[in-house]
């Protein structure tokens, strides 16, 4: 499992740029829980697809409130 893929992390699914931007949820094992904005809350085994984590500067211009 990425490390880095930790409730709170903002990610992208490469395969499904539509879906857009999405929060893990939840992470056990390779089993990733993401809330994506057009797609909803998605199941991703991380053995089959790797995520790819966003900077949340990127997405919101500065942390988050």
């Amino acid at each position: 499992m990425d490390d880095s893929l930790v409730p709170g992390a903002w990610v992208r699914h490469p395969a499904q740029p539509d879906w857009g931007l999405g929060q893990v949820q939840s992470a056990i094992g390779d089993r990733v829980t993401v809330n994506f904005e057009h797609a909803g809350k998605v199941l991703i085994n991380t053995a089959v697809v790797a995520l790819t984590v966003t900077d949340p500067d990127e997405v919101f211009g500065g942390s988050p409130q």
